[in-house]
């Protein structure tokens, strides 16, 4: 008797573990499902590391103007389309003094370059809900090709939420002052927010 109880409360379980895990992976969103167009919200988070090579806490920061849309595609996200704008000037790491030399000339030179874009020019989905996308970063009178990995996190029917991440080389776009102290590299983490248009 105690071992068919055993074997029953072995086997709800088991089923109990499977079908919770069926809710969850439903309950995910992919790219087809939130196919249409978004208008980027301030409630987005554009945030930016630069590491001290060799230890430190290096420069962390957040930029808090911006704007942009996105186009995802139903059955093809290739076709999916993102602009986006940063405002350099917005630019806010916690202390006054990083702020004034990254808006300096050295730098982001805002005066000169009011503003950071990008356009994507492809995108190739990976998974359900990840993809790779490669677009043109223009920034301090310099174009470059750069790719960023995108996970879409979620999605209601009207707002929409992504996880960006990507590395970009200063050097790049003669932003490079610091190196070899801090990395030429600056890593993006950002939580993109949208409403549907």
């Amino acid at each position: 008797m105690k071992t068919i109880l055993s074997f029953r409360l072995a086997y709800t379980t088991a089923v109990l573990i499977c079908l919770c895990g069926q809710a969850i992976a439903a309950a995910l969103p992919s790219f087809d499902e939130a196919a249409g167009r978004y208008t980027i919200q301030p409630s987005s988070r554009i945030g930016f590391t630069v590491e001290q090579v060799g230890g430190g806490s290096g420069i962390k920061g957040t930029f808090g103007k911006f704007s942009g849309t996105f186009n995802l595609q139903a059955g093809d996200v290739s076709r999916s389309t993102v602009t986006f704008t940063l405002i350099p000037d917005s630019v806010e790491t916690g202390q006054q003094r990083i702020d004034t030399f990254l808006k300096s000339t050295a730098v982001f030179d805002t005066g000169s370059y009011a503003t950071i874009s990008f356009r994507s020019t492809g995108i190739a989905q990976t998974a359900s809900d990840t993809a790779i996308v490669t677009g043109e970063l223009t920034a301090k009178g310099h174009k470059r090709t750069e790719t960023f990995n995108v996970k879409l996190t979620r999605w209601d029917g009207a707002r929409i939420a992504f996880q960006v991440t990507g590395g970009v080389f200063r050097s790049r776009y003669a932003m490079d002052v610091g190196t070899p102290i801090y990395s030429n590299v600056v890593q993006f983490n950002m939580s993109i927010e949208g409403a549907r248009r």
